[in-house]
């Protein structure tokens, strides 16, 4: 999508309206643009693979017309022609004398039927509006507007053709789902060798109306991301007219995060995982990552670079359906802050930490460490959910990826991400209708499904805190014994991270019991080298620093043990801190 946005742009499952170039006040300017047109057009198209019976009827319907010579088409002219004038004419009916012409009245159910077809159609696509430097409050309200607009003209022509739906109204989400605001004039400085990025309009901010659900094709994440020893970013040709930026604040760094429009649901979701940076904070500065997700190069790459001549991090993922899935656009942006990290002597962890307060008085600082589908997040959910009296507050500092360094000889931890990606089936029962408001739901009726979800403020993430216990999250082992188990031997305890054991729950390709090198693939294991060094020194500040290291038996992985293993650990794991109170 070049500088110049087109008024509207639709495929498959999108819809995105410019509201620059095209925004209906009236329904007659709806029912006259070729948005609309092109709407009717493409669900015409759509019926006449899906429902041949419905289809065949619009075309009796439009026989039927040519026979009355009510209408200026022509035979030759496209069925969308024919319909689109009835529309027009159902409304303008609808105004004036209400009740559909009796010439047309026997073909009343069929066009109520494609009416509702076609509500249902617009509907089920994710539609977004786009404007340029507006600002927000009356972005919203356009929205609202336009909300309203889609509403009257649906209810308006339903009720001419079917008058008893008169004085019902459902209250349904008829506008647009989300509404982002753009900008071309950001003074981003980057390197010669990028200078083409600057063209790329920039978000800085987006409005979403929940519930926000959206259907990536894929549901899985296949494999790792290799490390290349070429710039993508020069070695391929790249076109960006269909691109948007989305400004990321990954944990300390700015990523400036390219995406095609295509995936606009991978981009727009990321307002729900990482902050937004403002222009203040991206312009006049180098980015420290940048993400070039659904490039058209017909291949299925998904790597990443670093960039030492200008201290950058590069990810890039290829156009195709495989990489249609959140967590290529996620884990990318966390191996390149990761790969940074390890390089200014962090230690990136693949788990969630929590800040504990109990009585009112001490607060305990827990990280539980685990590759996908651990348990680690699912047990500090359970923690929430448990209801003693003990437990003041629980804050979530990070959920699925944070780092550590070494700050005046102490242990510091810092979180990545404000939101939590989450398989839907490992929260409790109702969660997620409790976050309905601001959640983003992708794939609810399919396994593996997840939600996207706040869980913190980029301020809270990034304080620094120190750690009071280091836990791996076993999600295998279906012993009741010793769900929570210190160990004293620090080779003992950094052997089992390393190993990082799991049994596959289904978030990758992985099935069975598996290991991977200190549960995490998205950097470490690229740089194991280094990351050994930072192992064995972090792990001797740890006793050092009578931090305590275990293993924390979530059984999220054995059957039958969904729910109540996480609880389980989650209440062992309250035992111990409050035990750790009193001794």
């Amino acid at each position: 999508m070049p500088a110049d946005l087109p008024p509207f742009s639709l495929t498959m499952t999108n819809a995105i309206c410019n509201f620059d170039k095209e925004y209906c006040i009236h329904p007659s300017d709806l029912y006259t643009s070729q948005s609309f047109y092109r709407v009717v057009s493409h669900h015409i198209n759509h019926i006449k693979s899906v429902n041949r019976y419905l289809y065949q009827r619009l075309q009796d319907l439009k026989d039927h017309i040519l026979t009355l010579k009510i209408s200026s088409k022509g035979s030759q002219q496209p069925l969308a022609d024919t319909i689109v004038w009835i529309v027009q004419q159902l409304f303008h009916n609808a105004q004036s004398h209400p009740r559909i012409p009796h010439k047309l009245a026997e073909h009343s159910t069929t066009l109520y039927n494609f009416i509702e077809s076609l509500f249902h159609y617009w509907r089920s696509l994710e539609r977004y509006a786009i404007t340029k430097n507006k600002d927000s409050n009356s972005f919203i309200e356009s929205q609202f507007h336009f909300q309203n607009l889609i509403l009257s003209c649906y209810r308006s022509t339903q009720q001419e053709l079917l008058p008893s739906t008169a004085g019902i109204h459902h209250q349904r989400i008829a506008g647009v789902n989300v509404g982002i605001i753009i900008t071309n004039q950001a003074s981003i400085q980057l390197p010669e060798v990028y200078s083409f990025l600057r063209e790329t309009p920039i978000i800085t901010a987006i409005s979403l109306t929940p519930p926000l659900i959206v259907y990536p094709q894929r549901n899985t994440r296949d494999g790792i991301f290799p490390e290349s020893q070429h710039n993508p970013l020069t070695h391929k040709k790249l076109h960006l007219e269909h691109f948007l930026c989305y400004p990321a604040k990954v944990g300390k760094y700015i990523a400036l995060v390219y995406f095609h429009t295509d995936f606009m649901a991978m981009g727009i979701s990321l307002a729900n995982l990482f902050a937004l940076a403002t222009m203040e904070e991206i312009e006049y500065r180098n980015p420290d990552l940048i993400y070039i997700y659904g490039i058209h190069d017909g291949a299925k790459d998904t790597l990443f670079y670093q960039d030492r001549d200008n201290d950058i991090m590069i990810g890039y993922a290829s156009y195709h359906p495989d990489i249609d899935y959140f967590g290529y656009m996620k884990k990318m942006l966390l191996t390149l802050h990761n790969v940074k990290g390890i390089n200014s002597g962090g230690l990136p962890l693949h788990g969630a930490m929590a800040a504990i307060t109990l009585n009112d008085t001490v607060t305990k600082y827990i990280i539980i460490i685990g590759d996908s589908g651990a348990g680690k997040s699912e047990t500090l959910e359970a923690l929430h959910h448990i209801k003693d009296s003990a437990i003041t507050n629980i804050k979530i500092i990070f959920d699925d990826m944070g780092i550590i360094y070494e700050e005046s000889g102490n242990i510091r931890a810092y979180g990545t991400e404000i939101g939590a990606f989450v398989r839907l089936d490992d929260l409790e029962t109702g969660y997620a209708y409790q976050e309905i408001d601001h959640a983003i739901f992708m794939n609810p009726q399919r396994n593996n499904a997840r939600i996207v979800i706040p869980v913190a403020t980029y301020e809270e993430i990034i304080r620094g805190y120190p750690v009071d216990l280091f836990l791996y999250a076993n999600n295998y082992s279906a012993t009741s014994d010793n769900i929570l188990e210190i160990i004293d031997d620090i080779d003992h305890a950094k052997e089992i991270f390393i190993t990082g054991a799991r049994m596959a729950k289904g978030t990758t390709q992985e099935v069975g019991l598996v290991t991977s090198y200190f549960s995490n693939p998205f950097g470490p294991l690229q740089r194991k080298d280094q990351t050994d060094q930072l192992l064995q020194h972090y792990f001797q500040l740890m006793e050092q620093h009578h931090i305590k290291t275990g293993e924390l038996k979530t059984r999220l992985g054995v059957p039958g043990f969904t729910t109540a293993g996480p609880r389980e650990a989650a209440l062992s794991l309250l035992q111990y801190l409050q035990n750790s109170l009193d001794s």
